[in-house]
């Protein structure tokens, strides 16, 4: 018998030694949870809707950042575009994706963030 990952009980301390650190430039973002319905009107997605709003988002929220991330004073005069907490907004599909069980995230450049948003919930790509 094989175990799935749905399967096996995992800890969130175990979820997060498993959570790569971003190196050099790099930062760690974590990508929101897809909606398992169509707002209000409670129809089901499927699983290919999930998937392409998974794989297409452009928001996300900054779990961690590489030691040169935002160092190099002549590309970042101003200082940090974000830091760690922030919800932002890159290009659909940049970076390295990667999936812990179950949960999808992505290693970008630092200078792939386009803005940082308060409030996340609502931006959908167009």
């Amino acid at each position: 018998m094989t175990m799935t990952e749905e399967t096996i009980a995992v800890t969130d301390d175990e979820v997060e030694a498993q959570m790569p650190k971003p190196v050099g430039y790099r930062l760690l973002i974590a990508l929101p949870q897809i909606e398992e319905t169509f707002n209000e009107m409670g129809i089901v997605k499927s699983e290919r809707t999930m998937y392409e709003e998974q794989l297409m988002t452009v928001t996300g929220v900054v779990l961690d950042m590489g030691e040169q991330a935002y160092a190099d004073k002549e590309r970042f005069p101003s200082g940090p575009w974000c830091k760690k907490g922030d919800f932002i907004l890159c290009r659909a599909n940049t970076g390295t994706r990667f999936k812990i069980h179950g949960r999808e995230f992505r290693i970008i450049n630092d200078d792939s963030v386009e803005a940082v948003v308060q409030d996340p919930r609502g931006i959908t790509r167009v």
